[in-house]
């Protein structure tokens, strides 16, 4: 029952009739990694997606010459590796856990077969993927066009966004995996954090940050403030 209470919260699975999450956890696999283990390699066969119940997950690349171009950071309730569900190639990316982590997965072959009786769940799916790809192209744009405080402000409304509650964040992230993210050293990242702290934006205690004053980041985002 557990199971099923955490994948009703899960925004690929909202929505979804009770038969379906009974059904989805029914097919669903519990995996734990520890940090910095690896949960799959660029080429590796698609043979199922993950859903995270705790914990951080980075996709990233690694150029010729050893650079990691990270592509995005992974948290609670996010779902990455979806792609191997609808094509069933080999995965793009890297994936590996950037802190201690626990995954549901879901097999290709159950998770077709499931939707093909459950047209409905598909439909969920593919609203969530829209969703995601909208705001992953607003927050490619932010990360591309923005100095690095717009960059971190947006990237905080982002996160506020997907875990819902808008005023508390966990960043159970190395400040170099971040600035790796964003663009940046770690050494500016800090002063970055420094200065929104000081303004009152955002605390920050220990691997949290509260943002004190949303309005403010998004007008940085916006580019209607700047920081002091």
């Amino acid at each position: 029952m557990e199971l099923i209470r955490q994948l009703e919260t899960i925004p690929l699975f909202e929505g979804l009739p009770g038969k379906q999450h009974t059904a989805l956890a029914d097919i669903s696999v519990r995996l734990s990694y520890e940090k910095g283990q690896k949960i799959f390699s660029e080429g590796d066969k698609g043979s199922g997606f993950f859903v995270i119940l705790d914990g951080y997950v980075k996709i990233f690349k690694v150029s010729p010459e050893g650079k990691e171009l990270i592509y995005h950071i992974f948290g609670p309730s996010e779902s990455f590796g979806e792609v191997a569900v609808f094509t069933g190639h080999g995965f793009p990316a890297e994936a590996e856990s950037i802190s201690s982590t626990t995954v549901l997965f879901f097999s290709r072959v159950d998770f077709v077969r499931l939707l093909r009786g459950e047209p409905s769940l598909a439909l969920n799916m593919l609203a969530v993927l829209s969703w995601r790809l909208r705001k992953f192209s607003k927050l490619i744009e932010d990360l591309s066009l923005k100095e690095v405080p717009g960059r971190l402000a947006a990237y905080l409304t982002h996160l506020s966004t997907i875990e819902g509650n808008g005023t508390e964040l966990s960043l159970d992230v190395p400040k170099n995996q971040l600035a790796s993210l964003l663009g940046t050293i770690p050494e500016t990242l800090s002063r970055i954090i420094t200065r929104m702290t000081r303004e009152g934006l955002i605390r920050t205690e220990g691997s949290r940050i509260c943002i004190q004053d949303l309005a403010g980041l998004e007008d940085i985002v916006r580019g209607d403030r700047k920081l002091k």
